[in-house]
């Protein structure tokens, strides 16, 4: 399935952003709600729904979720850094928290 049908089924999330923080805290990463991150905000606040945080298992479920795109950051690192960061979660083991806030 391509990334654009299985977005589709993924539940819509109210929100501006969502903040990935590591163990300590510390803002790794910010995914916006809005044009050209959208889908990204999307995967991620459905990953962190279903997981309560980024960890191996919701990588590993959000690489699929990405599906050709997947593909292309592997071959392209940097390119879609929302996926390389699943990638090193999955790599690393070291999960993300992620909380949704307002706009």
């Amino acid at each position: 399935m391509k990334f654009a049908d299985t977005l589709e089924t993924l539940p819509e999330f109210a929100g501006g952003h969502i903040v990935l923080t590591d163990s300590s805290g510390a803002e790794i990463a910010a995914i916006a709600n809005a044009p050209g991150t959208a889908g990204s905000f999307r995967v991620y606040a459905y990953l962190a729904q279903q997981y309560d945080a980024i960890n191996a298992e919701a990588a590993a479920e959000g690489l699929a979720i990405f599906a050709e795109h997947t593909e292309d950051a592997s071959r392209h690192p940097g390119k879609h850094p929302n996926i390389d960061r699943l990638i090193t979660v999955l790599a690393t083991g070291i999960p993300l928290n992620a909380r949704l806030e307002a706009a």
